[in-house]
């Protein structure tokens, strides 16, 4: 099984295979689930300071909070990506 990784704002990447769901924080219902990952500590703040738009399930049940949109994460998972070649020079 290949992870897949994608960028979800300032250099913090998410692998999207052990994602559930990709949420926007804007309801109450989804702010409360913040709120008992923080009390568990299982929140993840990957924003660096600025407001949180997103919140990311994951099947562990750790929640990823990003700066950028549920929307734009999903155009990204959507665009394939060019594979990276590691070179090793001797």
């Amino acid at each position: 099984m290949r992870t897949e990784l994608v960028h979800i704002g300032f250099g913090s990447v998410i692998a999207a295979n052990r994602a559930i769901a990709f949420l926007s924080i804007n309801q109450q219902p989804i702010r409360r689930l913040i709120q008992e990952a923080r009390d568990k500590g299982l929140l993840v703040d990957a924003t660096h300071g600025r407001k949180a738009k997103s919140a990311i399930l994951f099947d562990t049940g750790h929640i990823t909070l990003a700066a950028v949109s549920p929307e734009t994460i999903i155009h990204r998972l959507a665009t394939p990506s060019s594979p990276v070649e590691e070179r090793v020079e001797l």
